[in-house]
């Protein structure tokens, strides 16, 4: 019978996931008109021969299959309303399929090789969501008039442009188009989302221009020639920069030149520096990498590493599109022309060579996988594979300049002239926009040039608003934040939305705000502590006692005082001719209330706030039941408050300390990371986890957890050999399924934040392993799509595995939730 939303009432499904089909089951076919929902997925089937019997079916899962092409027979199934053709191989849909089926209602066909839409497909008019991610296709004309579709993902295809019509439809909700070379509109802006899209097409429609601006970051270790390079060819002849002068933090600078507006960053060399890289390094950008030619040594392979190696890396893996330019610097320090020639040629060598290692690597990785007995249980992980290979990073050859001489900075000038034009090479460059965002983007840095915002950039989101509408009086409010937030996306100022606490704050001037993260993530922090004098301390009714205490907390652990750090930001802010009290305890904080900078810091997983521990206060009141309670002075008895930087961290010792031995019985996880864990990640997942788990200690390169009397440790692997993060469970009853599947339960907290994070570095691959559990055996048992078990709610029933025991190939055996994450333990004992 059915219902009257068009299902059967009283049909069952059909569970034939994971079985290894190379064909559909006799089993499955004689069920005829019986059948209503049926799961095929993660099988080998390369034909559904006999599907169209299943006449009735209204829901089918032929996801994670050996699908090639798009099964004609699924035409005839009339009543079907989903459709999971998701991580597949199909590389088009025939037309006449989809106007067949004209009750479906969901089609996901992401992680294909689809390369075009059949052109019929807007006739599938009860089409509500729709799922093309991951695919290779270059146009989406074909969903023009799709009334009905709420949510569509093309996220990670080959767009360069998207149809205006599409966004014209009322019923669109949803629409994710992030990892395209997209021109019109640029990426930036979809990254807004849906009503930044729309708004766009609608203020294209008054006026268009075609914009050309490339993002240039200058890296490269300390004391390269990134500052000497960027500032001469800025201006177009030599510039000596002093070692004094060398960047602290980040420096931004414009430059125009021949249509083309190139944003200059310059990111300091120190390692302190790399913790804060993370906020401003951008996709789709152009990265000149300085390399001292006159202190790199051939035959010492860890002068590559440090000067070439770990930039290469850190590039690939956050923005593994970009173009590189290798520049070696200091050539005039060399001691002949051969010498230069010598270091070039084995510095392109080498970077040749590290490039195919990356490419043979994944390929290795993706032979492993095919090797396994069920493929489809790998088939993200295979797909996660195939997105890195598609990733073209280019590195160009090594140009060699003596930054003294005027003709080499003049000929590079135009090197670089000739790079740009090249479409092939830079396909994102030119990128069209409403004509009114230039406009805006000129308006705001007149204001600033005519000081009606101050020279700090500082503006409240209301008066901003204000000052723009004046002058651009026929673009309302509403227009003029989509604008702004656009012009966040790329740098040229910062609005951060996203926190309650800065969303009505807007730096107009992002070198301002730099400048301010530099006064407290710096490499001469203690001897800036040590110089602050006793007429600055007793501003903060401070003692030499206390800045002797906040130097010795920062040397022994990485803390810096609230104190402290507003007496480091406010001489900065004196540096820079700001006397406004209000702004100051803004940006600086109280005693009672932490400043905007320390928000943002936290934000972006710089640091964390801590609490030290005092004494009781023998002295406060008693609490009684039913009496009103009113708290102790809390100008006599609040701690001094501080920060953590876990970056600057140097032992271990009380995280070894707290946590003990390690137990073969402990639950343990281990997530590699491929080609290697980015600078920085651990201790950001560290932060990001300790917002939720108390108490907790931090070391170097462990973390220990606890939630009730369950812990939990992370402990990063960087040494020689494969990277990976190690996550163990202590305290659990090995014999006690609940106590077991509480401690999973924290496992996959910490893992959504791992996950979480791994999505800000486009090139990077991950693999999990939990190892075997007897003593001195090296054998592990691989997880499959762990993923699935993240999405999974806490009232689904999700196991990767359904035997009850598993046994390594060694012969080693043990429970499988001692392995594996399972929601309903089968309670067999070893």
């Amino acid at each position: 019978m059915l219902t009257s939303n068009g299902y059967h009432r009283g049909k069952k499904e059909e569970d034939f996931a994971g079985q290894k089909l190379r064909s559909l089951p006799p089993a499955l076919l004689m069920k005829g008109q019986d059948a209503v929902k049926v799961d095929l997925q993660r099988n080998r089937l390369r034909q559904v021969t006999g599907i169209s019997r299943l006449s009735n079916l209204t829901e089918l899962n032929l996801s994670r299959n050996d699908l090639v092409e798009f099964p004609l027979e699924i035409r005839q199934l009339r009543s079907l309303g989903k459709l999971y053709m998701n991580q597949n191989n199909i590389k088009s849909i025939p037309e006449g399929i989809l106007p067949s089926l004209e009750r479906l209602q969901f089609l996901k066909m992401s992680t294909n090789r689809l390369l075009r839409l059949p052109s019929d497909m807007n006739t599938c008019q009860s089409l509500t969501y729709l799922n093309l991610s991951n695919n290779s296709l270059k146009d989406l004309q074909p969903l023009v008039g799709l009334l009905r579709l709420k949510e569509l993902y093309v996220e990670k295809n080959q767009l360069a442009e998207l149809p205006r019509a599409l966004f014209q439809s009322q019923a669109l909700g949803v629409f994710k188009a992030n990892g395209n070379p997209l021109r019109m509109p640029p990426e930036d802006i979809c990254a807004g989302g849906l009503k930044d899209i729309q708004n766009y097409f609608v203020m294209l429609e008054d006026s268009s221009c075609s914009v050309c601006t490339i993002k240039t970051m200058f890296l490269g270790s300390s004391m390269a020639g990134k500052s000497t390079l960027c500032r001469s060819l800025m201006r177009g002849c030599p510039v000596a920069v002093a070692e004094a002068d060398r960047t602290v933090g980040i420096e931004i600078r414009e430059v125009d030149r021949d249509g083309v507006r190139f944003l200059f960053w310059d990111f300091a060399g120190q390692e302190v520096y790399y913790i804060t890289h993370h906020v401003f390094i951008t996709p789709q950008a152009f990265v000149i990498l300085a390399i001292d030619l006159s202190s790199y040594h051939i035959e010492d392979p860890k002068s590559f590493t440090e000067k070439v190696g770990f930039w290469i890396n850190n590039i690939q893996l956050k923005v593994p599109n970009s173009v590189v330019l290798l520049v070696g610097t200091h050539t005039d320090h060399c001691k002949d022309a051969m010498e230069v020639l010598g270091k070039k040629n084995d510095i392109e060598k080498k970077v040749k060579q590290m490039l195919s290692e990356w490419k043979e690597s994944l390929e290795q990785q993706r032979k492993n996988l095919e090797e396994l007995d069920d493929l489809s249980l790998f088939s993200e992980q295979m797909s996660d594979i195939e997105r890195l290979t598609e990733y073209k990073l280019k590195v160009l050859d090594l140009i060699p300049i003596d930054c003294t001489k005027y003709e080499d900075i003049t000929w590079l000038q135009g090197h670089i002239k000739d790079l740009i034009s090249d479409k092939d090479t830079f396909p994102f460059m030119e990128q069209t926009l409403p004509q009114c965002y230039q406009e805006v983007e000129t308006v705001i840095q007149g204001l600033v040039d005519d000081d009606v915002i101050p020279q700090h950039g500082i503006v409240t989101q209301e008066d901003l608003l204000y000052y723009l509408n004046d002058r651009h009086k026929e673009l309302d409010h509403d227009k003029m934040r989509f604008i702004l937030q656009y012009l966040h996306r790329i740098g040229i100022i910062m609005w951060y939305m996203e926190i309650p606490d800065l969303k009505d704050m807007v730096f107009v001037k992002p070198s301002f705000l730099i400048s301010l993260f530099k006064a407290i993530v710096r490499h001469d922090m203690i001897s800036a502590l040590g110089a602050i004098s006793n007429t600055v301390l007793k501003l903060e009714n401070a003692l030499q006692l206390h800045r002797n205490r906040w130097i010795s907390d920062f040397e022994e652990r990485a803390t810096l005082s609230n104190v402290g750090i507003r007496i480091l930001v406010r001489e900065e802010l004196k540096k820079s001719g700001i006397d406004d009290m209000d702004l100051i305890e803004d940006i600086v904080g109280t005693k009672k209330k932490p400043g905007n900078l320390l928000t943002l810091l936290q934000h972006f997983e710089v640091c964390l706030p801590t609490k030290p521990s005092i004494k009781l206060n023998a002295t406060a009141q008693e609490f009684c039941p039913k009496k009103k309670w009113e708290p102790s002075d809390p100008s006599v008895y609040e701690p001094d408050r501080a920060c953590l930087f876990p970056s600057f961290l140097t032992s271990n010792k009380q995280v070894s300390e707290m946590w003990g031995e390690d137990n073969m019985e402990d639950i343990n996880v281990q997530v590699y990371f491929l080609p290697e864990i980015p600078h920085g990640f651990f201790h950001r997942l560290v932060i990001k986890i300790c917002s939720i788990f108390s108490p907790y200690w931090i070391g170097k390169d462990q973390c220990l957890f606890s939630c009730g009397n369950r812990r939990v440790l992370l402990r990063e692997h960087v040494n020689d050999g494969d990277q990976f993060i190690e996550i163990r469970g202590k305290d659990s009853d090995v014999q006690n399924s609940l106590d077991i599947q509480k401690v999973w339960d924290i496992i996959k907290v910490i893992m959504m934040r791992l996950a979480q994070l791994t999505q800000q570095w486009r090139g990077l691959c991950q693999f999990v392993h939990s190892p075997c559990k007897e003593r001195g055996c090296t054998e592990y048992f691989e997880w499959g799509d762990w993923q699935d078990w993240l999405e999974s709610s806490g009232s689904e029933k999700y196991n990767m595995v359904s035997e009850a025991k598993l046994t390594c190939r060694k012969g080693h055996t043990r429970r499988t939730e001692l392995l594996f994450p399972v929601s309903n333990s089968v309670g067999v004992k070893d």
